[in-house]
């Protein structure tokens, strides 16, 4: 246990757990915490934080996980909770409206803090108020450390691990899933959805504030719809959070080599299909423009509700790249189960336990999974059955 700091009570604190990805992540703990951690459940009620509590000790046959009381609204209670771990894990969202307060008292207290945030504004706006203060306490600030965007970030990572040192990059990702969404994650993208302007003044005044790299440059543009024969599949281009992230892993990584370009796609097998997913992403982003609408399908399936194990047992993903450079190509696959839940909580619980224990690189501020955590992430994650692998090489 190379990092952990004995004056903390905790290693690793679950902050949300009562939540459906929440509890998930508790009873990945539970079942996969090695012996002799240190860690806790938190929220806001602690009724249902107990009866959790009393369900992880019965399945696990041990005493459980200790339960603290803390609350989103109240940055008092978000304070104690900091000072009191190593590693803070939230998956209290959407993040835009419960998440700074949180992040703002690990920066402080120097407590390495994670999420599942897919906002990109949040993320942004964290950048800019406390990367400064958590350098300066040697907090690690490490966003998205679920489907949104593990897989994608390390998958990117490990493509580029496969390619020539000291050479222009370019690596391209495809998506594929089978899976739900929960209430939670409908919430935040539909939110997201309907701040357009607002991402766009975040992202831009976080530009202002990210230092120059002399000499290298790293690239992420959207890209445009096509047939992409290395995939057999259609493309379309995806504009979510986790081209962005990969972009500032090469920011942050001299391996991603002096001219980095990475592009997302989600691959849809036929052009009928293709054209349905563009109309029905045109449709909700509409929908999401409009409260009435957006509310009305907010309320068609609440925060804290999700498919059910039935459902999960029938998803997966795959997320294929094709990196080329220096001359070479290689086609590279990171595969699972259910995204959205079932893999997303063991990708968190994961992260949490890689910052507690692993010897990891020294990182501090606002870094990515493969920044902070790299291979020892992707070996943690291989060993939980998600699959990292070289397809094929030319």
């Amino acid at each position: 246990m190379g990092r952990l700091k004995t004056e903390r009570a905790y290693d690793v604190v679950l902050f949300g757990a009562t939540g459906f990805v929440g509890t998930l992540t508790a009873r990945y703990l539970a079942a996969h915490a090695p012996e002799g951690l240190r860690w806790a459940l938190a929220g806001r009620s602690t009724g249902k934080l107990e009866r959790l509590r009393e369900q992880l000790a019965e399945d696990s046959g041990t005493s459980g996980p200790e339960v603290l009381r803390a609350d989103a609204g109240d940055p008092a209670s978000l304070r104690e909770l900091a000072r009191s771990t190593r590693v803070l894990a939230t998956t209290v969202g959407p993040y835009l409206e419960y998440g700074e307060e949180l992040v703002a008292a690990c920066a402080e207290a120097g407590t390495d803090c994670l999420d599942l945030c897919g906002e990109a504004e949040f993320v942004d706006l964290v950048y800019v108020r406390y990367d400064a203060r958590a350098r300066e306490t040697g907090a690690r600030l490490v966003h998205s450390c679920g489907f949104d965007s593990v897989p994608h970030d390390l998958g990117a990572y490990f493509t580029v691990r496969q390619l020539p040192e000291g050479v222009p990059l370019r690596v391209d990702g495809y998506v594929r899933a089978e899976a739900m969404f929960s209430g939670g994650t409908l919430a935040s993208a539909l939110g997201q959805m309907a701040r357009g302007p607002r991402m766009l003044a975040a992202a831009r005044e976080r530009g202002r504030h990210e230092p120059r790299l002399p000499g290298r440059r790293a690239r992420a543009p959207l890209g445009a719809p096509r047939f992409a024969k290395e995939v057999g599949a259609w493309a379309l281009p995806l504009p979510t959070i986790d081209a962005q992230v990969v972009r500032r892993s090469a920011r942050a990584l001299e391996c991603y080599g002096p001219d980095f370009c990475y592009r997302h796609y989600a691959a849809v097998r036929t052009l009928p299909y293709a054209l349905g997913g563009v109309a029905a992403a045109g449709a909700l982003f509409t929908a999401a423009q409009l409260p009435p609408v957006r509310r009305r399908l907010s309320d068609r399936l609440a925060p804290g509700e999700g498919p059910d194990p039935e459902r999960r047992a029938r998803s997966w993903f795959t997320v294929r790249f094709v990196g080329e450079g220096g001359g070479r190509r290689v086609f590279t696959e990171v595969a699972g189960g259910d995204p959205g839940y079932g893999e997303t909580a063991k990708m968190f619980a994961e992260s949490a336990l890689s910052l507690a224990l692993d010897e990891l690189p020294h990182t501090s501020g606002q870094v990515t999974t493969a920044e902070a955590m790299g291979d020892a992430l992707i070996d943690r994650l291989r060993t939980a059955g998600i699959t990292f692998r070289v397809a094929a090489r030319r």
